[in-house]
């Protein structure tokens, strides 16, 4: 194994210079001028350059050769170590390598070459001032922990995990194997699994685990085996949700306030288990307030799973629905681009969905549409629907004006409401399609002539 010459090191770059004088173990290098800098480097190599190095074993300890075969991805640098590791590195050229055994200082084709150093002699000049230590050896085998190690290789796992789905705003989720608790051995759900296989909260599921990776903190679930003791596979094969027949509302959601703008809500422009619900008013007509008051109405009823959505509201807003009886599943204020906004409801919607195909009865409250394309706010919209001998998603939405395909309209007037009148009620502008089915032929006959009324 050759050493370096004077010649090839005096058409090295500064910087190129400092990675061999770190490895040859020189102390206060970084204050040789460049002559002296390589004068040094000849000395210790052996005089003239004809001696090998006494001991390059010196520059520092190299990795463990059996710990880099058992972790073959410990080898490669992450995407945030590379560019640190390039800018301490200062340009150096790929020939030089040190071999594992005697720690000598091989030199390539390209050490001896001065005119391919040129680009990177240019950038190690702009670099030498910048000096900083070498990177530390990696740790061996020994040093790490077990669990450590495991995350690194994230071996299969033998172990078949049970418990309890917990789903994230994100649409991922966990498996809660000590429900409702959480604990380090719940397994990570990914979002396609989710999806696949439509998993909603409380479904009791089973499947086999995986170790965590390095950087994971989870074990995560591999596939799904059973869904609620039936076969994952005899769940997904079911009708898809857009096919399920689907009628209209037909059995009215009783709110059961004593508030004077719910009642008005309940018995004028009555809404069910299904409907396409959509508040609409001018600014400062009350309908983020109205939308609040039904959520109080409805966080009472156990065998409604209702779910709330703020998309371009107030700062302000937002702290009052935190403090309201439904958590909100996502947060969006006024600065939130359109798609961001589209796509937090989407997935509270497609929850809603799920819990509907399984034949239960969701409820997703959104404040606000305004912000969202007409077109996108319309197919949201029309996920809700009362499947026949199923479940039903029923949304109830505020926006400035009506988007289409509404089955029942809550109008807000402004001026009433600037007035301090409640309920600041729009009768004229209100209204349900086939009331008949929510409140029988008597009631449906009663808001007609209350409408009449106001039109007087």
């Amino acid at each position: 194994m050759s050493v370096i010459s004077r010649s090839a090191l005096e058409s090295s770059s500064l910087a190129d210079l400092h990675e061999i004088a770190s490895e040859l173990g020189l102390d206060g290098f970084r204050r040789l001028r460049k002559a002296d800098l390589v004068g040094a480097i000849i000395d210790r190599q052996g005089t003239n350059g004809d001696a090998p190095p006494p001991d390059a074993k010196a520059a520092g300890p190299e990795p463990d050769a059996e710990a880099a075969e058992a972790q073959p991805d410990a080898e490669a640098d992450t995407d945030a170590e590379k560019p640190a590791r390039r800018s301490r590195r200062g340009g150096r050229g790929r020939g030089r390598a040190r071999d594992r055994d005697t720690g000598e200082i091989e030199v390539g084709e390209d050490e001896a070459a001065p005119a391919t150093r040129s680009s990177r002699a240019a950038r190690g000049s702009r670099e030498a001032d910048e000096a900083e230590p070498a990177p530390a050896p990696r740790s061996s085998r020994a040093a790490r922990s077990p669990r450590e190690e495991s995350r690194e290789r994230g071996p299969a796992d033998d172990r078949v995990a049970s418990g309890t789905v917990e789903l994230l705003p994100n649409g991922s989720g966990f498996l809660r194997v000590a429900p409702p608790e959480s604990s380090e051995d719940d397994v990570y759900i990914s979002t396609a699994q989710v999806r696949r296989c439509e998993l909603v909260s409380g479904d009791e599921v089973t499947g086999p685990v995986r170790s965590p990776r390095r950087s994971e903190r989870y074990p995560s679930l591999i596939r799904v085996d059973t869904i609620n003791g039936r076969s994952a596979d005899e769940v997904a094969e079911g009708t898809k949700y857009d096919d399920l027949p689907c009628t209209y509302a037909t059995e009215r959601i009783a709110l059961d306030s004593e508030d004077p703008t719910v009642k008005a809500i309940e018995w004028l422009t009555p809404f069910g288990r299904g409907s396409r619900v959509v508040v609409v008013g001018g600014p400062r007509a009350g309908k983020t307030e109205a939308l609040r008051r039904l959520a109080g109405a409805l966080a009472g009823q156990g065998e409604l799973e209702s779910a709330i959505v703020l998309t371009g509201v107030r700062p302000e807003e937002i702290a009052e629905w935190k403090a309201g009886p439904i958590a909100p599943v996502a947060e969006l204020g006024l600065a939130a681009p359109a798609d961001a906004q589209g796509q937090a409801i989407e997935r509270a919607i497609e929850t809603g969905r799920r819990v509907a195909a399984r034949g239960g009865h969701a409820v997703v409250l959104i404040d606000t549409l305004e912000y969202v394309p007409a077109p996108l706010g319309r197919r949201l919209l029309a996920a809700a629907r009362n499947i026949a001998d199923g479940g039903s998603l029923t949304i109830i939405a505020t926006a400035r004006e009506p988007l289409g395909g509404e089955t029942t309209v809550i109008s807000l007037d402004a001026a009433l409401a600037g007035s301090g009148i409640v309920p600041a009620l729009d009768l004229t502008a209100s209204g349900t399609i086939r009331p008949e089915l929510l409140v029988g032929e008597k009631g449906a006959v009663a808001i007609a002539e209350a409408r009449a009324a106001a039109l007087a």
